[in-house]
């Protein structure tokens, strides 16, 4: 004699747990491909980031040798007025000195200007209220 069962089985169906552990391991496979895809993303980027950095340090280096060869012709220039060479060198370096110092003066006086970023702060302080429901 077979035994039937009183209730019927819907295999078809999954229960909660299963819906629950699909997505969760769902969730989990969509966030390592989005790791995954940043990833690749940044490695582009931080690729060109880092050949336009080279570029960029490559034309100060240039730009530095320029200002080095407007200096001696400044020099050359002023001995070329009737002063000293000796004088005429000198009075490059101290404009140089004068610059390097006013520049100096100013950048001290920015950096004093910096504060901590109190909008960013406190909207931070505000994330755990509002998953809360409290905000």
């Amino acid at each position: 004699m077979a035994h039937t069962p009183t209730h019927p089985t819907n295999t078809d169906e999954p229960t909660i747990g299963r819906l629950v552990a699909d997505a969760s391991r769902d969730i989990s496979t969509l966030i390592s491909k989005e790791i995954e895809l940043a990833k690749s993303e940044l490695k582009v980027s931080v690729q060109a980031g880092g050949i336009g950095l080279a570029m960029f340090a490559a034309a100060g280096f240039v730009a530095v040798l320029a200002i080095i060869m407007l200096s001696v012709a400044i020099a050359y220039f002023i001995h070329w007025a009737g002063l000293g060479l000796h004088w005429s060198f000198l009075i490059v370096f101290a404009f140089y000195l004068l610059v390097a110092g006013l520049l100096a003066f100013i950048g001290i006086k920015k950096v004093k200007q910096v504060r901590a970023p109190q909008k960013a702060i406190h909207q931070g302080k505000e994330i755990p209220r509002a998953l809360k429901g409290k905000a």
